[in-house]
């Protein structure tokens, strides 16, 4: 019997779309109770799903949701404009 490997995630908390839907930021926690998030797009004709954009992953460490969420309103501009709304 081999052993198996356990895969640890992150758990998404929250997630924003654009109005026109091809961005998102995603906050999520981690393992560790830390919050960060990061911001994707998708490409309607290639139909080939989300990607990565924001590379705000690694740098981003917050200890709560609500912190990671303001510190995206900052950084993101679309996102920006939404939090002001």
């Amino acid at each position: 019997m081999t052993p198996k490997t356990i895969v640890k995630r992150r758990v998404v908390t929250k997630s924003i779309s654009s109005d026109e839907g091809l961005r998102c930021v995603d906050i999520f926690r981690r393992e560790d109770n830390s919050f960060g998030f990061e911001e994707y797009r998708k490409d309607p004709e290639a139909n080939e799903g989300w990607f990565k954009i924001g590379f705000f992953e690694k740098v981003t460490q917050f200890a709560s949701e609500d912190d990671a969420f303001d510190e995206a309103c900052k950084l993101i501009p679309w996102l920006n404009k939404k939090c002001l709304a």
